[in-house]
């Protein structure tokens, strides 16, 4: 059966690569801050300002900050309504105001990003649910194991501002055979590729701080150039804490000596499951990391940030 969770906490971060900055006017970020200034870049919450403003260090334009709940629903239906493991399940979801359908903007080459993920943060997929004619979206998903899945819903209303909901679905079927017990994780394999962040251990909480990766093939250290555009990104990042799966959808930034980096805030210390996807020669490839962030010291300007809830 398919419930929706209770207006839980979940921050999501979008940076874009400089190189997009031309682009960067059609993107969007789902990590926003409360200033006392009434805008605020959306890719840099420590930069404010006045309407009509732009970020000295991305050139977007200034948003209004938005402190209301959102006034959206979110609706999701599966098909069939006892979701079994190994088959294909049907999911058709609605953004509805007044119970009508809104419209979607393009974020990313997509009007919806829906990250699905099992509670334990051990299996991850991201997907593109395709709009129908009524302004729902639907999308086909096929659970590996029985147990909950978490999936996160990525949207921006047409005018309005990012959001993303979360909801549950429940999964019938064989047990997986797996443990649990999450480990530190700084070195990912996968398609003969090795990603390692390379800060792995220094995550804290309550400052700017960078997700640095080298990728390697074959002995030989991949640049920035070699990643392929993927969804109007270098790559896709994406980091759930394991007690509260606060959700965060980080973008890359252009930075020498790293084929992917990107930078975020992170407000709460604990264990943090990350994805990052790639693409390369036309495919794509899923790394993931397990880290662990630690307090960090509050300056007089995190004490002015807070995370967007949703």
């Amino acid at each position: 059966m398919l419930s929706t969770f209770v207006s839980l906490a979940a921050l999501s971060a979008c940076n874009n690569s400089e190189s997009n900055n031309k682009k960067s006017e059609d993107m969007n970020t789902h990590q926003h801050a409360n200033h006392d200034s009434a805008y605020v870049c959306p890719m840099h919450p420590e930069v404010t300002g006045n309407k009509g403003d732009k970020c000295p260090k991305c050139g977007m334009a200034l948003t209004p900050v938005n402190n209301q709940k959102s006034q959206f629903d979110v609706k999701v239906a599966a098909d069939p309504q006892n979701v079994e493991t190994g088959k294909p399940t049907n999911l058709s979801i609605a953004v509805t105001e007044h119970g009508k359908n809104v419209p979607l903007e393009v974020v990313h080459e997509m009007k919806m990003h829906l990250l699905v993920v099992n509670e334990e943060l051990t299996w991850f997929d991201h997907i593109h649910p395709e709009e129908q004619a009524d302004g729902s979206y639907k999308v086909s998903e096929t659970f590996p194991a029985a147990g909950k899945y978490l999936l996160f819903i990525d949207y921006k209303p047409t005018g309005g501002e990012a959001d993303v909901n979360m909801q549950k679905i429940e999964v019938k079927g064989t047990e997986a055979i797996q443990t649990t017990d999450l480990k530190a994780k700084f070195v990912s394999t996968v398609d003969g590729f090795t990603v390692t962040l390379l800060n792995g251990e220094d995550f804290k909480t309550n400052r700017n701080q960078g997700l640095q990766f080298s990728v390697e093939k074959n002995s030989k250290k991949l640049a920035e150039k070699d990643m392929q555009n993927y969804l109007g990104a270098t790559a896709h990042i994406v980091m759930i804490s394991k007690a509260d799966k606060d959700f965060l959808h980080i973008h890359p930034v252009s930075k020498e000596n790293f084929p992917i980096y990107a930078e975020t805030l992170i407000k709460k210390a604990g264990l943090y499951r990350v994805w990052v996807q790639f693409k390369i020669d036309n495919v794509l490839h899923t790394a993931d990391f397990t880290i662990t962030v630690s307090e960090g010291e509050k300056s007089a300007e995190d004490h002015s940030l807070h995370a967007h809830k949703h």
